[in-house]
């Protein structure tokens, strides 16, 4: 994973809207939920949702899959894993600081 994509996925999660949406799909599990069962549970006002929604999905946080009418939401936990390992993947290994002054 590069510093653009995981930034991109950490803005995804830079709202705390958003970040509540991310939490109950984590909490659904594999199962997911509806667009209807997360506007239901978070109360939201359906655009504000679909507004966030586009914004995690755009971030490969969410996938999303259409079931007759319906729209299926679930958690994209490799993503979440890939983003979480590139934050941690060089943790305490020290900073390299330039000298100054040296010749």
């Amino acid at each position: 994973m590069n510093l653009a994509t995981s930034a991109k996925r950490l803005a995804g999660l830079g709202h705390e809207h958003r970040l509540e949406i991310f939490q109950l799909l984590v909490q659904a599990g594999d199962d997911g939920m509806t667009v209807g069962e997360l506007q239901a549970v978070s109360g939201r006002p359906p655009s504000t949702l679909a507004f966030h929604l586009r914004e995690l999905v755009a971030s490969d946080l969410v996938t999303q899959q259409k079931e007759g009418r319906m729209v299926r939401c679930r958690a994209n936990y490799q993503a979440l894993d890939e983003v979480l390992q590139f934050v941690k993947q060089d943790c305490c290994k020290g900073v390299a600081l330039p000298v100054f002054g040296a010749k």
